[in-house]
């Protein structure tokens, strides 16, 4: 206990050891005690370490059955999956099954836009003449945390997910929100 004098009031201070944490309480000489701050003692070495058992790897989260479609395809086709499927984009693969680009409602677009602009109608053009080639992929055992970023740096909404030059996912920024959602409902327990 410290007496503390102030003014015409004495100040007492109280510290007192509770389930390993320390509390201080202070009254004046007219007062009950208050308790003002609040501090944990030492941990032990065991609670020291975070338990983190989450999953934070790319293939924990991405779409592991694609939809996928063929350099050769036409791009009439193309669109009539993407309604049919509510989906906005998928891989593009060669005979071997390789990645050899992305096609996109925004590929798409361009014909749309060609066929106005000519005023012709949609032609059943192929999809190697629309998708993207040169492809931006991410490793399977990326953290989530590193793949956001390349979504930051890149204005992709998905990307192509490999492993050992082997397509075997996608994952969309949208996995990557809905794992932090998740992340952050375990690491709150």
């Amino acid at each position: 206990m410290y007496e503390i004098m102030k003014g015409s009031h004495i100040l007492i201070v109280k510290i007192r050891l509770f389930a390993k944490k320390s509390y201080i309480y202070y009254s004046t000489l007219k007062s009950n005690l208050m308790a003002i701050k609040s501090f944990q003692g030492v941990r032990s070495k065991e609670e020291n370490k975070k338990k983190y058992d989450a999953p934070i790897l790319v293939e924990d989260y991405m779409t592991k059955k694609l939809i996928t479609f063929s350099p050769d395809q036409s791009i009439l086709e193309v669109m009539e999956t993407f309604a049919k499927h509510h989906i906005s984009g998928g891989p593009v693969l060669d005979n071997n099954g390789f990645l050899v680009g992305i096609v996109s409602e925004a590929d798409c677009m361009k014909q749309i836009s060609e066929s106005r602009y000519f005023n012709q109608p949609i032609l059943d053009k192929s999809v190697e003449r629309f998708m993207t080639k040169n492809v931006e992929t991410i490793p399977h055992d990326m953290s989530i945390f590193d793949a956001a970023g390349v979504f930051d740096r890149h204005n992709r909404r998905r990307l192509p997910v490999m492993k050992n030059d082997i397509l075997v996912g996608q994952i969309s920024r949208k996995d990557i929100v809905i794992a932090a959602l998740k992340l952050t409902s375990h690491s709150w327990k």
